[in-house]
């Protein structure tokens, strides 16, 4: 995130909506989030405007290279959406702030509801390379929290509630578009730490114990900005390598990608039909 003296947080946040809105000030049903190796998403979006994020005032910038590094605005299903094609990480070097930084642009554009995607280790040892976890309830790993600091009145409470992070009825609602698509999804716990290493078995052990089935680096931050102004979150995992007992082995950026394209078609079905629902 570019600095500039005597501009707070917030300001920050209203000079990129800013920027944005100038460029376009219509309608947004929902912002959409593309994790590693899930951004093919973007081929069924008929856009209306891209917008590099070097070019937005105090947007972070993606130092990831499988992540495009563009916001996307168009039509998905009928709707119109923003969509991230390329995330932010705490192990970027960014603080929780910077990663969390375009939720909250995303929010005062009015998006109405969010869609996350991110790939992921799987810990339960149910799960196979290429399959597809429903977030059901997650485990914050992280050393720091988007929400420290000054509260931001404006966006929502000093505590919000995370008893429920992930809404429901989506949930139900993907779980029933997959059983009339035939396509193999589970829904768990995803858990996230902040990388960039991946784990040691003993972890994987200890994150399996603690009640996690799928272990990644991401989306936990920006669902819990999100729920701190009380938008509507939809998570999904694409698991592409296997963390449990007997299945743990080295693993290349290579593989990860190849597993998260095995995914990514039955990911962006699942995520096409909600947004065609809202």
């Amino acid at each position: 995130m570019r600095e500039e003296p005597n501009i707070s947080y917030a300001e920050q946040i209203q000079h990129a909506f800013e920027f944005i809105q100038q460029k376009y000030d219509g309608p947004l049903d929902a912002g959409i989030i593309l994790g590693t190796g899930l951004g093919q998403l973007i081929q069924n979006i008929e856009i209306q405007l891209e917008i590099p994020y070097e070019d937005i005032p105090f947007f972070p910038v993606s130092t990831v290279e499988s992540h495009k590094g563009k916001l996307i605005i168009g039509i998905l299903s009928g709707k119109m959406v923003v969509a991230m094609q390329g995330r932010f990480h705490y192990y970027e070097g960014y603080s929780m702030k910077e990663v969390t930084f375009p939720v909250r642009v995303m929010k005062l554009l009015g998006i109405q509801h969010l869609f996350v995607s991110n790939a992921a280790g799987g810990l339960n040892p149910d799960y196979g390379i290429g399959e597809l976890m429903i977030i059901n309830d997650h485990i914050d790993l992280f050393p720091e929290n988007p929400l420290r600091g000054k509260n931001l009145d404006q966006f929502g409470v000093r505590f919000p509630d995370m008893s429920e992070p992930y809404d429901l009825s989506q949930i139900s609602k993907a779980l029933e578009i997959a059983g009339q698509q035939g396509l193999k999804v589970h829904q768990g716990v995803y858990a996230a730490v902040q990388g960039p290493n991946l784990e040691t078995k003993a972890e994987y052990k200890y994150l399996r114990t603690i009640g996690a089935d799928a272990i990644g680096m991401s989306t936990i931050p920006e669902v819990i900005v999100a729920r701190h102004m009380e938008l509507p979150v939809f998570a999904i995992s694409a698991i592409t390598d296997l963390c449990s007992p007997g299945n743990i082995k080295k693993v290349r950026i290579e593989e990860v990608l190849a597993a998260a394209a095995k995914a990514e078609p039955g990911m962006s079905l699942i995520i096409r039909e909600l947004v065609k629902l809202i």
